[in-house]
Formats: C-alpha cells, structure tokens, sequence
C-alpha cells in the first residue's frame, strides 16, 4: 500500500488537505495541472488562485461563514492563516490581496517537505487513496473519467465574476468612502444613482449585448453569484434591492440616500484596484465599458479586469457521498471543494481541511471523521450528504442548516448562542480525535 496520498487540485480545498496531512508527515503527491493547461477563469500558474471575489465574505460570529472561519482556525487551516496575513480594508467582512493570498498559500505548500508539486493535467482518477479537489473548472477529460468512476451525471450552473477598477480612475467628486451604517469605517467606495439614472442603467443592462450560450448548456445559475442582467430581467426594481441597494448608505454632501449605489471594495493590499461588489454579468466586453461607465464617478472608469461567466461543476452529492465526503461504494476516493456542492471559498477549503484530515486517518487505518452536526461545518456536511434530496443545489453556511437550540432565542441572540455551542463542541470533538492543540489568535464568542 502506498504512503503517499495522491490529491488533484491545487486550489483551496487541494492546499488545505494538503497541509492537513504534510503537518502530520504523511506524503502528498499534488497535482495542478496549471500552467500547462489553463482554464477559463485563473490567470497565473498560483496555487489557490482567487479566480472571483476577494471577499471571504463576513467575519463575526453572526454569520455561519463567520463562524466557519473561526472552526478552521481552531483546526489549523492553512487558508485562514494566510487569509488573516493578508487581509485588506473591507468593513466587517475579511477580504483579502488576492496575489498575496495566492503567493503566501503557494510558498506555504511549496515549502512542505512531505508535498511533492506535479504540474500535470490528470485524466484517470488513480485507484489508490485519492482526494479530488479540482474544484467548479474541471478539465472535460477529468470530469468524463470522474462520470466513469461515479456511474452518474454531473449537475453545473454558471459562476460569474465582477470587473475591477483602478481606484485613480473613480471619481471621489461624485463618489464617495462608508460602509453601510458605518460599519467599518470608509471601507468600501459608494457611487450614488438618483431615479432617472438608475432607470436608464437597468435598461442599458437588460438590452447590452451578452455572450451567447451554448446549445449544450444549461444555464442554472447559483443565487449568491447571479448576474446582474439576470436579475435585471426579473424587474426594474430588483437591483435596488440586490446589490445596488442604497440602504445604510447617506451621501455626506448631500445628506440624504440615493435611489441606488453601487459599491466597491478593495482588491488589494495597496488602495490601488477595486471591485464592483455583486457585478457578476454575462455582458461582453465592449458592452460593459459602455454600460458600467453609465455609473456616476465610473465615467473614465479603468478596467483591469472585467467580468465573465463559466461553467461550475459539482456532483450530486447527496447521492454519491458520505458525511466523511467519501464517496459510496469507492472509500478510498474523497472529494472536497466546491465540486462537492458547497458554494464559497470558506466552505471548499473547509471541505478540502476535513478531507485531509479523513485521508491521513483511512492511509493509518482508522475511522474517518464528520464534525458534530451542531457546527458550521458539520452542517453544511450533513445538508449535502443528506440521502434522499431532490433537484440538489449548491448551498453556503448558515445558521439555517443548524439543530435548534434548547432554548428560545431569536436575532443576535440566537445567532451567539449557536456560535457558543459550535465552538465549545468542536473542541470536544477536537480533543476526542487527537487533532492537536488550538492555534493562538481564535476568538470567543462576545
């Protein structure tokens, strides 16, 4: 039998598990088949490239993805160690310089004797113990041999990304810094619209030319990455309610609240690029010059990177995997990432954490694990392995997919109380399982 664990996938959850099991001295063997095959989406040969939002979206224990954040620090994870490092302004949220990021994960695993780096494209899933973490881009020739192994159909929706500013080029005369309900201090750069001009910027939105979609695709997108245009064509109004939403935001120079705002966040440690916070869009390139430069203080905009639309693939997990995100009838082989069906970065390298931590413990012949259902992340295992789901969609962390308490709460309350038990339990089931001790800098639920 091989001492040496084979992972495919270089990206979050392919780093985390591998720096689950190089701390405990098992030997990785990680493929990315990077730069000799690249995607769509990535742009450097970088392991755990941010290919869409900077944002690891909120970071208080009020939040599930919050709370998620702080159980993979409790863990020992890799992702949130360089993700604090290298954290940028972004008012209660942690978002991160992505090329830091991806620099500071790459040398991490890089630097791990037990890990050798192969630059390869895999076709064949290997019959020896394996994680598949190659994430919502894998390859055709990848996913055909994963539809052999699995003896089923994948499912995939469209993941979309938001263009990027420099921030020399916005106009901080008609623009100006806040965070919503001034909540962070002047994290984010808010362009206000009145009536007419949020009117005209919707029409411009649903008439814009947009890529065209295959015949052989069907376009399921996941709600949290929905393209503007999409939502546009659901109402005139529905984007003053999505991400143009103008609440919590007043305009100092005027005093009062705008019919719409767009909002954009740093992107890198510098204050030099931002990005448009949830303006995902299918719209081609030309089109969103035009119609993003609509936008008041985006007028002389300068794009570095614009938006686009590409395939995600995930299985269907409930059907084929188990809490420990074995897969049935084939233990041997573990799937992690967002090809599980878990949607975020926070929630792929969570998956990619326990899968590492499941493949060193079945290379040494023991029971695999699955985190207590009352925490962040052994909810969001139990609510994609849950046999017997229909029409299954990827799903983020929330406080929605947890026990109920013993107690009634409600609100921030509830939201605490539930943090409180996670973290307690998850450092019962920490110690029980002999994972180590905890890192310094967690926090405790206030």
């Amino acid at each position: 039998m091989s001492s040496r664990i084979t992972i495919i996938g270089g990206g979050l959850a392919g780093c985390e598990a591998a720096w689950q099991l190089a701390r405990r001295g098992i030997g990785v063997d990680l493929y990315e088949m990077r730069p000799r095959r690249g995607t769509e989406a990535h742009a450097t040969d970088r392991l755990a490239e941010l290919v869409c939002s900077n944002s690891f979206r909120n970071a208080t224990l009020e939040t599930a993805v919050g709370l998620l954040k702080e159980e993979m620090r409790r863990l020992g994870s890799l992702v949130m160690r360089v993700a604090d490092a290298t954290r940028v302004p972004a008012g209660a949220c942690l978002a991160v310089d992505r090329m830091h990021f991806a620099d500071g994960v790459t040398q991490a695993v890089e630097a791990l004797p037990a890990v050798r780096i192969v630059r390869e494209e895999m076709t064949e899933i290997p019959a020896a113990l394996t994680i598949v973490a190659t994430g919502p881009l894998t390859s055709p020739a990848l996913s055909e041999a994963l539809q052999r192994v699995l003896g089923t159909r994948h499912l995939y929706f469209y993941d979309a990304i938001a263009p990027i500013v420099t921030t020399e080029s916005i106009d901080m005369g008609v623009a100006w810094k806040a965070s919503r309900y001034d909540k962070g201090g002047e994290d984010y750069i808010n362009c206000p619209l009145d009536r007419e001009q949020y009117h005209a910027f919707v029409e411009a939105v649903v008439h814009a030319d947009k890529v065209p979609t295959r015949d052989f695709e069907r376009c399921l997108y996941f709600e949290g990455c929905m393209p503007i245009e999409e939502m546009a064509r659901r109402g005139r109004d529905t984007l003053a309610f999505g991400p143009m939403r103008p609440v919590g935001l007043v305009d100092p120079r005027s005093g009062k609240r705008a019919h719409a705002c767009v909002q954009l966040r740093q992107d890198d440690a510098e204050g030099r690029l931002f990005n448009m916070v949830g303006f995902q869009t299918k719209m081609t390139y030309p089109e969103q010059r035009r119609v993003f430069r609509m936008i008041p203080g985006l007028g002389s905009a300068e794009f570095v990177r614009l938006g686009s639309l590409h395939r995600n693939t995930f299985v269907d997990a409930p059907a084929l995997l188990l809490p420990s995100l074995q897969v049935m009838g084939r233990k041997r082989l573990l799937l992690a990432g967002q090809l599980v069906g878990v949607e975020g970065y926070v929630e792929s390298a969570a998956t990619g954490l326990l899968a590492g931590l499941n493949a060193g413990r079945l290379l040494a012949g023991q029971a695999p694990l699955a985190p207590p259902r009352t925490t962040a992340l052994g909810s969001l295992l139990a609510y994609v392995t849950q046999r017997g789901k229909k029409a299954f969609q990827p799903m983020n962390a929330n406080y929605g997919l947890f026990p109920p308490l013993a107690r009634a709460l409600r609100g921030r309350d509830k939201k605490l109380a539930m943090a409180e038990r996670a973290l307690a339990e998850l450092m019962r089931w920490r110690e029980s399982a002999h994972l180590g001790e905890e890192p310094a800098g967690c926090q405790s639920v206030a």
